[in-house]
């Protein structure tokens, strides 16, 4: 019998916090209720969870707090945002952090639940088909373990992070088409997705500035190109 998915929910709304859990429980997945940003913290660094979901506005800790510091504990969990409409400040801050999804209230729990399988899904589908190990230079980047070493020094990328870069070395010196990105790793084309993708490209850009032989360039109007050392350029420096 497969296990059982185990979510860590914090929102600071009672009765809408109870519904869900009730909701989630009952579609199969082991729930955690937090009232909370601080209550929130404290109940994650107990449990080992497969996925949160987390309001943006919360005394004593918003969400998007929360989620720094779970970040710097587990930088692969997958996280969705719960936001206000028209928040837009709120969801673009939440992407720069490393969320996955957000959803806008008022929302139906089927949608939510529909996202939350999406991402499991991807995942696991991301683990089991992608390139293990890719080599560039002084660049070395392991898919699974998430990790980026350049010049023997190691970062542990968070979920995202490690999905564009893995893309972006399978599409090395050519284009990656910016729609087939975000389709790939957001399900979907939208603003708020497209504002998303160009923060974790500033972000993936900044991690690979130690190594002055790549980079990540825009093509205007197609997507982006990562640059990287060809057998004929290494064998040039020899």
């Amino acid at each position: 019998m497969e296990e059982k998915l185990k979510i860590f929910l914090c929102e600071d709304d009672e009765n809408l916090g109870m519904l869900l859990r009730e909701y989630l429980q009952a579609k199969g997945f082991e729930t955690d209720l937090f009232p909370d940003g601080e209550a929130g913290f404290k109940g994650f660094v107990k449990t080992k969870y497969d996925l949160c979901i987390v309001d943006v506005m919360m005394p004593k800790k918003d969400g998007v707090t929360l989620v720094k510091e779970i970040r710097q504990i587990n930088s692969e969990i997958p996280v969705i945002f719960l936001t206000a409409k028209n928040m837009k400040e709120d969801v673009l801050e939440g992407f720069k952090v490393g969320a996955d999804d957000y959803i806008t209230k008022p929302f139906s729990m089927e949608e939510l639940v529909l996202r939350i399988e999406a991402i499991i899904r991807r995942v696991k589908g991301k683990k089991s088909k992608e390139q293990q190990m890719y080599k560039f230079g002084n660049m070395m980047f392991d898919t699974q373990k998430q990790i980026l070493t350049i010049d023997e020094i190691q970062t542990k990328l968070t979920t995202k992070e490690s999905e564009l870069l893995s893309l972006l070395c399978a599409h090395a010196n050519d284009i990656l088409e910016r729609n087939h990105a975000l389709k790939e790793i957001w399900e979907e084309d939208t603003y708020f997705n497209a504002r998303s993708m160009d923060v974790y490209i500033t972000k993936l850009r900044k991690l690979l500035k130690p190594e002055p032989n790549i980079e990540i360039i825009n093509i205007h109007g197609k997507g982006y190109k990562l640059i990287v050392p060809t057998e004929d350029d290494e064998n040039t420096e020899l």
